[in-house]
């Protein structure tokens, strides 16, 4: 071997050593807290010593990407480096989603929402709907199909109206899958005739979201506890298997703010396992399973 394989292989068995390092790393009790109070701060996620396994898992990558071998070093790290706190917070924000997930949700919206919408759209009213916590963006394009119709026929009275719906996630990456509108075979699968082939089009080895689709929405990066920079008020918001990871005071918090951003008489679609708590459950009315409306009285 040539003293300049050799050295190549010095650092390749290195960075194979501190690969090993970083993924048998232990993560004490008072890392863990301190990565705890990170995202307790910057995303109101609440994590309880029962997630330390998974924390881990997810961060092991972090500490290769950053040649760390301690979490200890990576907490200093993630304290002073606000551009790596932010892919911390990434990493242990969880985007599982699916198309019609929860299809009651869907339902509803179809039969009981959209003729308002509509009335309002030929009224030349602004229809705003919000996706919060979008993930990857299956959920508003959804809504988005829900809009169009189940044929191109069906979708003519958007030709015209001013209808926009907002994808927002504190996750860059997912932000960016939403914008670009492009799902694999096995994701696109779960969309149903006729939507699929009406709103989707073949593309490599999946599907992307019809042109008439993506003219719809617009993806943005949003802390949901930060400033929302959002002018209007909402028509519907759809916020469902997000506030799972909060705690009470960060639920009745955001659920209010929501509240506030509706619309009298707009539409709050929730997760299975949510409830509204505090303020809200003042303001807002139950018409279905996790669904809610504003009383314009309230």
């Amino acid at each position: 071997m040539s003293p300049a394989g050799g050295a190549a292989a010095a650092l390749a068995g290195g960075g194979t050593a501190m690969a090993a390092a970083a993924q048998n790393a232990e993560l004490t009790p008072r890392d863990f807290a301190a990565i705890a109070a990170i995202m307790q701060s910057d995303a109101r996620i609440a994590l309880s010593e029962a997630k330390t396994t998974l924390v881990q898992s997810r961060l092991a990558r972090r500490l290769r990407e950053n040649s760390l071998t301690r979490y200890s070093d990576y907490v200093a790290l993630v304290q002073k480096d606000m551009a790596e706190r932010a892919r911390m917070v990434t990493a242990l924000t969880t985007n599982h989603t699916h198309f019609f997930r929860e299809p009651h949700h869907f339902d509803h919206f179809r039969s009981q929402v959209l003729p308002e919408l509509k009335r309002k759209a030929a009224a030349r009213q602004p229809v705003r709907i919000w996706s919060a916590g979008c993930s990857s963006g299956e959920e508003v394009y959804t809504i988005a199909m829900c809009l169009l119709g189940p044929d191109r026929t069906s979708a003519t009275w958007l030709r015209n109206a001013d209808v926009r719906l907002l994808a927002t996630d504190i996750a860059p990456p997912v932000v960016e899958a939403a914008a670009r509108g492009f799902y694999s075979d096995s994701i696109a699968a779960a969309v149903p005739e006729p939507y699929r082939s009406t709103w989707m089009r073949a593309s490599g080895n999946g599907f992307v979201m019809a042109d008439e689709a993506r003219a719809l929405v617009t993806a943005r990066e949003l802390n949901l506890f930060a400033a929302w920079p959002l002018k209007a008020a909402y028509d519907v918001i759809f916020c469902r298997n997000v506030m799972i990871y909060f705690d009470d005071a960060a639920k009745a918090e955001l659920e209010a703010r929501f509240v506030e951003q509706l619309a009298p008489g707009g539409h709050l679609y929730i997760g299975h396992s949510e409830r509204l708590i505090g303020p809200a459950a003042a303001r807002m009315r139950g018409c279905g399973q996790t669904i809610y409306v504003k009383d314009p009285a309230r």
